[in-house]
């Protein structure tokens, strides 16, 4: 699911944004998978528009089934 578009700056890289959307670089690949057009893409020019999908929370596995 699409929650936000973002618009790069210059220099900006998948794990940056990552961090500043999710509070964690090595959800990039989240990013990647939603903007395939871009995945060969290390930094990006300023001005590309990237769908920012939003991430459901996913109870922790190690919590009995009951508390999931």
């Amino acid at each position: 699911m699409i929650g936000w578009i973002y618009t790069t700056l210059s220099g900006d890289t998948f794990d940056m944004i990552a961090l500043d959307f999710y509070d964690d670089e090595f959800l990039a690949g989240e990013l990647i998978r939603a903007n395939p057009q871009y995945s060969g893409v290390l930094r990006f020019p300023a001005g590309v528009e990237l769908s920012i999908p939003i991430l459901e929370d996913e109870p922790a596995k190690t919590l009995p089934p009951w508390r999931r």
